[in-house]
């Protein structure tokens, strides 16, 4: 069974296309309907938060974007930083996508996905949803679909501390001031960082595609 997955926008129109880059409205979702969506639970979101935190030590305006197996495992996570532009989902869809291209092969060919995305934004303000969390939260739903990937959770980190949208769990450390937290003994050594560069080149590579 699949979770969260919408249809491809790869085989539209160009018509279909440029009306839908007229309406970036149209590319968010509200916390309702992101839980309606049927998101996989993870089982443990702090080590899961609190170890991307220590990869990838992101400041405001930096997505990361991590894959895990299906004992939550990182498998393979890439970070970046976004330009400032108004939300769009589209353009976050192409941006995580091209991140995912770069870390892990995709799994289109598999009947049912096994590995899921999940998305930790780190932003300003507080953690109360925005349309930019709902514009992340469509393009991470939309990257999963084209890449194989069941969507996972979307977690914002905050000067409050860190939130699984949709699910109301959330927690104080880490957040956008802490020191990233030593990894547990039993954890495997975090793979080398990839960063995604300036984050204009990243949206007008993915924008290209």
């Amino acid at each position: 069974m699949t979770f969260g997955f919408a249809p491809s926008t790869a085989s539209t129109s160009s018509a279909d296309l440029s009306a839908a880059s007229a309406n970036p409205l149209a590319r968010m979702l509200e916390p309702a309907e992101w839980a309606a969506a049927g998101i996989p639970l993870l089982r443990n979101p702090r080590e899961v938060v609190s170890g991307l935190h220590a990869r990838h030590r992101p400041q405001p305006a930096t997505a990361v974007v991590a894959v895990l197996d299906p004992d939550e495992r990182v498998r393979a996570s890439a970070s970046f930083t976004r330009r400032p532009a108004p939300a769009d989902g589209w353009m976050f869809r192409n941006a995580l996508l091209a991140q995912l291209r770069r870390v892990i092969p995709h799994d289109l060919r598999r009947r049912t996905p096994v590995r899921t995305a999940v998305l930790m934004y780190c932003r300003d303000g507080d953690a109360r949803w925005t349309e930019e969390d709902g514009a992340w939260m469509w393009g991470l739903r939309d990257a999963c679909t084209l890449h194989g990937l069941r969507c996972g959770a979307y977690i914002t980190l905050t000067r409050d501390g860190w939130q699984v949208l949709g699910e109301g769990r959330g927690g104080r450390r880490p957040s956008t001031h802490s020191a990233p937290e030593p990894f547990a003994l039993s954890e495997a050594p975090p793979p080398p960082i990839r960063t995604g560069g300036a984050a204009s080149e990243v949206l007008r590579r993915a924008a290209a595609r």
